[in-house]
């Protein structure tokens, strides 16, 4: 580590490179390749903990305990995410309305900093840990943590589906009916106008026990092996998602959907990552590439969330994947995102030359609102947006100082957003230093 300090650059440590934006880069600096801190390293299976590598997947973990009777207690949309990552980011999932974020189940880790490498938890050193927490990988390096597994009797999700006419009609039923259920998730089409705007596929759903299944499902009821059943080509049509191909889809889609279903059995895989068995997904939005923007607004802000919807409807934004999920009580970290409220994300094709200045302006709904974007999705927020929706930034600041004094730390997303305080002296006294250029070293 004496090296990147030297020379000035920083560190970052980074998993599967899976991120939408520049949260595990770092240019002219050493980037960590933690995936070879795999596998798992000690399972209790009394309490149900597990102890794994950083650069350990939730895939892996997945196809390792759900046939034995065990699933993650917090996933996000895709499998494709390392332990560490998810520790970097706190992830959320469909449950958080219910069971909070990832790092709510980790219950201690391994930290690798400048200072030397510390064993926390929420009970030693809590400050440290919960700074880690949504940490985005600035208080240092995650080697190895403890999570607890939530137990399982099948592979199998039962689950209802219902539509629902409009913005106000799809949030009305997810906050009279949500809390009877462990997931909830609405798909919005957010093309829709009028009295339409924000009409919505609500899908909720809960665990199977293996007395709901047929009894022949029962002998296979821990089966999870899921596959890429289909690959986008390398090169697609470009301009493939524009708003008269999304529009279409968003039709489809909705009127695909039941009017209202219940108890339908659908595999894990298919409820919780359904994009992952499509290989390559991300082509689709062409040689330019997408946006992800992902952002929370408090409960009782609901006007903004509309506002929101509104101004992409108008702007004609080809968002084919728009999720909207409840978020309930925030972890104790001072960065990490969620917060009680409602979060809506979205991806977008780049290219349409309004974006940039329609997404500056959804930024200020959302933080006039009180609320924020979601950093580990982010590729483009302005600095000064920052500390208006993170204000507890200077507490942790604070406690990341402790650990790096020297700004050992640092990524181009930590740089661009000016989350790491620039006023150390080590940091300081490498100002005046060159850039030896963009490159970026892996080290594995």
């Amino acid at each position: 580590m004496s090296s990147a300090a030297e020379s000035g650059q920083g560190i970052v440590a980074r998993g599967l490179a899976r991120s939408y934006g520049d949260a595990a880069q770092c240019a002219g600096g050493i980037v960590i390749d933690t995936t070879g801190l795999d596998g798992v390293l000690d399972f209790d299976p009394g309490a149900g903990l597990v102890r794994v590598g950083s650069g350990t997947s939730i895939d892996a973990l997945l196809r390792a305990f759900v046939p034995r009777g065990w699933f993650v207690p917090v996933t996000p949309g895709t499998r494709y995410v390392t332990v560490g990552g998810a520790i970097a980011a706190d992830i959320h999932g469909k449950n958080h309305h219910r069971d909070g974020s990832f790092c709510s189940y980790v219950t201690r880790l391994s930290l690798a900093t400048p200072s030397g490498r510390l064993e926390i938890s929420p009970e030693r050193d809590p400050e440290l840990f919960w700074a880690t927490a949504g940490g985005m990988g600035m208080t240092g390096a995650v080697v190895e943590a403890t999570l607890r597994m939530l137990p399982v009797e099948t592979a199998i999700m039962m689950v209802d589906t219902e539509r629902a006419a409009n913005l106000d009609d799809c949030m009305e039923r997810m906050a009279r009916r949500d809390a009877e259920y462990r997931y909830s998730v609405a798909w919005i089409d957010c093309l829709a106008r009028g009295a339409k705007l924000g009409r919505a596929v609500l899908t909720r759903a809960d665990h199977a026990r293996l007395a709901d299944l047929p009894t022949a499902r029962r002998g296979d009821a821990l089966c999870f092996a899921p596959q890429v059943r289909a690959q986008v080509p390398a090169t697609p049509p470009p301009g493939l998602l524009n708003p008269l191909t999304v529009a279409a889809f968003n039709e489809f889609w909705f009127r695909k959907a039941p009017r209202a279903r219940t108890g339908e059995l659908q595999a894990m895989a298919a409820f919780f990552h359904p994009l992952d068995g499509v290989g390559a997904w991300n082509r689709l939005y062409g040689p330019w590439g997408m946006v992800q923007y992902q952002f929370v607004v408090p409960f009782g802000a609901e006007d903004s969330l509309l506002d929101v919807l509104r101004r992409l409807s108008e702007g004609r934004v080809a968002s084919f994947l728009a999720v909207l999920k409840r978020f309930g009580d925030a972890d104790p970290g001072p960065l990490s995102f969620p917060v009680q409220g409602w979060t809506l994300a979205l991806d977008m094709p780049v290219g349409p030359p309004g974006l940039g200045p329609l997404l500056d302006a959804l930024d200020e709904i959302v933080a006039g609102a009180g609320g924020r974007v979601y950093l580990a999705k982010d590729s483009r927020l302005r600095p000064e947006m920052l500390k208006t929706m993170y204000p507890r930034l200077p507490e942790w600041r604070v406690t990341r100082d402790r650990v790096d004094p020297g700004g050992t730390f640092v990524s181009d997303l930590a740089r661009r957003l000016g989350l790491v305080s620039m006023h150390s002296p080590l940091r300081a006294s490498r100002r005046g230093r060159s850039n030896p250029g963009p490159e970026e070293d892996v080290v594995r």
